[in-house]
């Protein structure tokens, strides 16, 4: 699992601005947040800490990306504390869309669960599923999602030399509806790197995540910089976790990694062919 902590943080809410939209693969894509989704952004049921990450992790540009629409069957994978799910809830909500929240069952499940206790109105409406499946509880259906979304977990499924991330992508692929989509972001590692730091670094190269998606059969539909981060060097001895919100080294050079940002992440979207 990441490394999931939550940060309190006195930044401003900056929301980037959008290029034009492109029909090339393997052009940077952006697309302007429709009403539905800056009103899940602004829903006032967000953790204020979570709200506060807005600048460094693009949601509303990011799920137009991706092409999220409230009506939507959502699947969210390891949703973690709920970062995206405090969103992607009132979204369903919204426009009479399901949401699945979908992690091991079911200890990755109880930060949320605990989330849906506290706020039922909000949350108690999405459906618990087993991911990676097993067959033991209960899963998404095959082919009844529109999207499947996972942010900054990939690169779980690839830690410490056992890989597990062909059968994700295959079980995904799975998920999905003909047509459908897979929307992927996380902590990108420069392609001349060697391909051993994806074990233990937190970052994987875009090459090998499109590789895993192509070979479950996604076809890769397009990329955006909506979530890079020039600034991120990426070669710190603790891995991704130095920089923000973790910031795994405590005080020192703390004032250096907050000046950073949270890391350099790839967004890439993915279609499940419909034959």
């Amino acid at each position: 699992m990441r490394h999931f902590h939550a940060v309190a943080s006195a930044a401003l809410i900056a929301v980037a601005a959008c290029s034009a939209p492109t029909s090339n693969a393997t052009a940077s894509e952006a697309a302007k947040p429709g009403d539905a989704i800056a009103a899940a952004v602004a829903a006032p049921t967000r953790t204020p800490a979570n709200v506060a990450r807005d600048q460094y992790r693009h949601p509303a540009e990011t799920l137009a990306f991706f092409g999220v629409k409230p009506g939507d069957t959502v699947v969210e994978l390891w949703p973690g504390g709920g970062w995206y799910t405090e969103i992607l809830a009132p979204l369903a909500k919204s426009g009479g869309g399901m949401l699945y929240v979908a992690a091991p069952w079911e200890k990755g499940l109880n930060r949320f669960k605990a989330k849906q206790t506290a706020d039922a109105a909000t949350y108690g409406a999405a459906k618990l599923a087993e991911f990676p499946q097993t067959g033991a509880n209960p899963k998404v259906p095959d082919g009844s999602a529109d999207v499947v979304l996972t942010f900054r977990n990939v690169h779980n499924w690839r830690f410490d030399g056992t890989d597990n991330t062909a059968n994700a992508f295959r079980q995904i692929f799975a998920m999905l509806k003909p047509g459908g989509v897979l929307g992927v972001v996380d902590h990108r590692l420069n392609e001349s790197d060697d391909a051993a730091k994806e074990e233990k670094s937190g970052y994987m190269k875009e090459s090998s995540i499109i590789a895993f998606a192509e070979a479950a059969g996604f076809k890769l539909a397009a990329k955006s910089e909506i979530n890079a981060n020039p600034k991120d060097t990426k070669d710190y001895e603790k891995g991704v976790w130095t920089l923000p919100p973790v910031l795994t080294e405590g005080e020192k050079d703390r004032d250096k990694y907050v000046a950073i940002g949270e890391s350099d992440r790839m967004t890439l979207k993915f279609v499940k062919p419909a034959s």
